[in-house]
């Protein structure tokens, strides 16, 4: 077996399973799940049809570049979504199964085991396990940036010290950021497109959470936005990846892409040829119906807003709820051990949320997602309501203990 296996910890949620053995709850109140970040949503009927009009399409063979008119679609969508003038379907983007395997089989292809010294990979902390796992499955070792309140869960980039960054090959970076909702602003992206001039790193964008936002007049700032801005013409050592998992609620589909650099991607489209991991055509079919409409999208980020208008304000108080900046995640700071904090409102109120502390690592002495929960308001909207009100008699008997 590969020996690099040793080194993966348990993922998130086994260590939830681990820390609810023998836990009992009150079984009068029906059970709340917010810690998985799986979009509850209803699928667009549309959708589902474009799927079901092309079953005939099983009988083929799908290539591992997908079909032209998935790729038009995708480049169609991402000129009118991040304002760039335009991107070539045929060699800037990749049709991929979902935004996880991508991110995944990505450091696979980039990492080159055979460099002196041995590589490092970046992401920030806490962090998606994908990017560790591939990171440490890819023969790298992974480096890790800290994000804390204290400098409104930014990257900064001035952690890590010119030696480690000469060896790093790839740096990871979620924007919007899973689990804390920030959003990188210009001067990051021009801050980190200058580590990657210098040192000759490539950057691996995870932005399948770019469509759920607050504001319709100001989107997020996209990685490709913000090269075109900078005059990066070709986006180069630049990869986007993102998915229609969160955006049109369709996670069951594994349908997402990578966009960028076209010489990276043709080295990457080589990799994902022998790895074997080509969509299906029905599939496909259902993709580009997704990618050519946003009037389901518009009506999925209402629904996502109210619940965060409702969840910000019932938790306001000593102890408030912030407003992220996107995404469907709140990044809650506990008053007691985040650990405790699950258990006790698992035990007592029936709710699932996801210890920070899980999504990180201690680095320099510190684990930044220690007593913070993540709160995925994933749930219809009456349900989200229902678990915020027990969040708050939590937090009640917490202060009167």
């Amino acid at each position: 077996m590969n020996s690099n296996l040793d080194l993966l910890q348990p993922y998130p949620f086994q260590k939830l399973r681990k820390l609810f053995e023998n836990l009992t709850h009150k079984a009068d109140l029906s059970p709340i799940n917010l810690h998985i970040g799986e979009p509850k949503h209803a699928t667009p009927d549309f959708i589902r049809q474009a799927m079901v009009d092309h079953l005939h399409r099983l009988s083929n063979y799908p290539t591992t570049q997908g079909m032209p008119e998935l790729r038009q679609s995708i480049a169609d969508w991402i000129v009118r979504r991040f304002n760039v003038p335009a991107i070539n379907p045929d060699t800037e983007i990749i049709p991929v199964n979902g935004s996880r395997e991508a991110l995944f089989s990505f450091a696979q292809a980039v990492i080159d085991t055979a460099a002196t010294p041995a590589p490092y990979v970046v992401c920030p902390n806490p962090f998606y396990q994908i990017y560790e796992g591939a990171a440490l499955l890819g023969g790298a070792s992974p480096q890790y940036i800290n994000t804390t309140a204290d400098n409104a869960f930014k990257l900064d980039f001035s952690q890590l010290h010119n030696t480690a960054w000469s060896r790093t090959q790839l740096i990871y970076v979620c924007n919007p950021n899973n689990p804390t909702g920030s959003v990188m602003s210009l001067d990051e992206w021009r801050q980190l497109f200058e580590i990657s001039d210098r040192y000759g790193c490539i950057i691996a964008a995870d932005e399948c959470y770019s469509e759920i936002y607050f504001n319709e007049n100001s989107p997020p700032l996209g990685a490709l936005t913000a090269a075109h801005q900078l005059g990066r013409a070709g986006f180069p050592r630049l990869v986007v990846f993102n998915s229609l998992s969160k955006r049109s609620n369709v996670p069951g589909l594994r349908s997402g892409f990578v966009a960028g650099d076209a010489q990276i991607l043709e080295k990457y489209l080589l990799y994902r040829t022998y790895h074997g991991c080509a969509m299906n055509p029905a599939a496909q079919a259902a993709s580009i119906a997704a990618w050519s409409d946003e009037t389901h999208v518009a009506e999925n980020r209402c629904l996502y807003t109210r619940k965060f208008s409702e969840a910000t304000t019932r938790l306001s108080g000593a102890t408030a709820a912030q407003m992220p900046d996107a995404g469907f995640y709140l990044w809650y700071k506990t008053p007691i051990s985040d650990t405790d904090f699950t258990m006790q409102l698992r035990r007592d109120y029936n709710v699932t949320v996801l210890p920070g502390s899980y999504l990180g690592r201690e680095v320099h002495g510190v684990n930044p997602g220690k007593n913070y929960v993540r709160i995925a308001l994933v749930a219809p909207l009456v349900e989200c309501i229902e678990a915020i009100d027990r969040i708050k008699s939590l937090l009640n008997d917490l202060s009167r203990a």
